[in-house]
């Protein structure tokens, strides 16, 4: 692996599949995401996220393909896990204590914790530290496990629905502070967070990571997805694929034909075609529109996925 590989990207996969039995959670994920990127990973119920994280994370082992995190093979070793921090979707605390008790957990049981970090913004958002968490608001709650998240000072961090609880001004809050945290490690912290919230994603992602059926849809930058996915909306036609375009989705009435395309040329013009844009929730919303209607099809035909 070249120290260009090893610089550029703080996740690489390649084929990664989890299996149960005969039912695999997730299959063939091939992704790459770029150090001290926010990656929004997305995708119905079901999809693979929590899979793909827990994989990362070392708390599951792959049972196909490969992951390379932080220029390392995920594992339980020490050297591993202290540039990890993970922060599951039950953001798991002990009730009866309060924040201060956590830090001084944390303090004890990680070589490179930062107590003073983790106070401090937990007093900026005023938190009481000496409530038990198991009193605090949804909020404060996510707010505390961040805090104790970042104080680990990692690499790499990991949200699983972090926010899927929380009313829409505690998600806001919640999205303020882990922006502030990626903004103070001036590019040496990576996140990866799933959600179902786009609205909420696209306050503070610039890649996406689009998971449906288990399988990797699209892995790219916010920028470049927008500007290569565009609608397409003429009179009536079949749509298909060439080397001009990607048909995503695709609808017609009796006259018209409206397509959702990923160019393969952000310049392309066809007098044939009305061209919009499309915001990242049409998109994200169209490639898993497109794997349940192929399932819905395999299905009719008494076939499998």
């Amino acid at each position: 692996m070249s120290q260009q590989t090893l610089t550029k990207n703080a996740i690489e996969t390649k084929g990664l599949g989890k299996r149960y039995r005969s039912f695999w959670a997730l299959k063939d994920c091939s992704i790459n995401v770029p150090k001290g990127s926010v990656s929004a990973l997305v995708g119905p119920n079901g999809a693979g996220k929590t899979t793909l994280l827990k994989l990362l994370v070392s708390l599951s082992n792959p049972s196909d393909g490969s992951a390379t995190v932080l220029n390392q093979s995920p594992s339980q070793k020490p050297e591993y896990i202290s540039g990890i921090g993970y922060l599951a979707q039950e953001i798991p605390m002990y009730a009866r204590l309060n924040a201060k008790e956590h830090i001084a957990m944390g303090q004890h049981l990680n070589d490179n914790w930062d107590s003073e970090l983790a106070t401090k913004r937990l007093k900026e958002l005023s938190i009481p530290l000496d409530r038990p968490v198991g009193k605090l608001s949804g909020g404060q709650r996510a707010q505390v496990a961040l805090g104790l998240a970042l104080a680990k000072k990692p690499k790499l961090l990991l949200l699983d629905e972090p926010v899927a609880a929380l009313d829409p001004l505690a998600r806001v809050d919640f999205l303020k502070s882990l922006a502030h945290a990626v903004t103070d490690a001036e590019g040496e912290l990576t996140v990866v967070m799933s959600s179902h919230l786009l609205a909420d994603l696209e306050r503070v992602s610039d890649h996406l990571i689009i998971l449906a059926s288990g399988e990797t849809q699209l892995c790219d930058d916010v920028e470049h997805v927008l500007k290569t996915h565009k609608l397409l909306v003429g009179k009536r036609q079949n749509a298909v694929n060439d080397d001009k375009y990607t048909v995503i989705q695709q609808s017609h009435t009796a006259r018209e034909s409206t397509m959702l395309v990923r160019l393969e040329d952000i310049k392309y013009h066809d007098e044939r075609w009305h061209i919009r844009d499309v915001d990242l929730e049409e998109i994200v919303l169209a490639y898993m529109g497109q794997k349940r209607d192929l399932a819905d099809t395999m299905a009719a035909k008494g076939g499998t996925q």
